[in-house]
């Protein structure tokens, strides 16, 4: 990061710090640091690592907002930092402090333990489970149902919005918009075979019925999803199981034809 550019200029990052092996608690550490207008905040973190402090400790890969491995708390909001530049978090004093995800324990600095989020996330199945008679070639499938799958697919499984939610923070058992997003993913896909199966093991004061619809999870998530509404339509299919099994049975009787042109068309 070139410190001669004249549209450069200091900001103080506060990071919180702790290292299981010598401290009791979490503490703030500041860092100036020179950006310029596209510096990121993952930037900054790096600039500090590189130059500063090489025990500072954080998760990134892709840089790309794709893989969702550098989620964290900045001011108060979780994001990621990858794509977020510093100057848009920065108050009037030029200062942005960032933290690990909140309500998931501290490994170092700002990693944390995901064990109970993939935990919920494998509790709802999240994979495939097909039907008997599997096509030579492909499934065919209607856009409007593509739509239907898309409201979740783009889902990258930060964490951002299960470590927002304050549910989670008082109730360890909840599955967590995350996961009940994917199994929302899988209930909606005609081409699943278990949607009965799903319905019943989402359907619990542990799964749809735990959510108090306060919407944190839609901030929190850096691809705009919307978990909540996710949420609330499997607790309308919940309520009239059977006639949507009997609906998907009758479905995936015609799911080898070819999707009718005008139903193509979304006329």
């Amino acid at each position: 990061m070139s410190k001669t550019n004249s549209n450069s200029k200091t900001v103080f990052v506060h990071v919180q710090r702790f290292n299981p092996d010598v401290d009791k608690k979490a503490y703030i550490k500041e860092y100036s640091v020179e950006v310029t207008p596209d510096t990121t905040i993952l930037d900054a973190l790096h600039e500090i690592k590189t130059h500063q402090d090489g025990t500072l400790t954080f998760r990134r890969s892709c840089r790309h907002a794709i893989c969702g491995s550098c989620a964290m708390n900045v001011n108060g909001t979780n994001l990621l930092v990858c794509n977020t530049p510093i100057h848009s978090m920065l108050d009037r004093k030029n200062k942005i402090t960032v933290k690990p995800l909140p309500y998931l324990p501290i490994i170092k600095d700002l990693v944390v333990d995901r064990h109970q989020f993939w935990t919920q996330y494998q509790r709802v199945k999240p994979w495939l489970i097909p039907m008997e008679d599997v096509p030579e070639k492909e499934f065919r499938i209607s856009p409007e149902e593509i739509a239907e799958l898309n409201k979740a697919e783009t889902c990258i499984m930060c964490g951002a919005c299960y470590s927002a939610c304050t549910v989670v923070g008082t109730s360890k058992s909840y599955i967590g918009p995350h996961a009940l997003l994917k199994g929302f993913l899988r209930v909606m896909d005609p081409r699943d075979s278990a949607p009965g199966e799903r319905l019943i093991e989402l359907g619990t004061s542990e799964g749809i019925y735990r959510c108090h619809t306060i919407f944190n999870c839609i901030d929190a998530c850096p691809k705009n999803l919307d978990p909540t509404k996710a949420i609330e339509t499997l607790r309308n299919i919940a309520s009239k199981r059977k006639k949507f099994e009997e609906s998907r049975l009758e479905r995936q009787k015609t799911i080898n034809d070819p999707v009718p042109v005008e139903k193509a068309k979304g006329s």
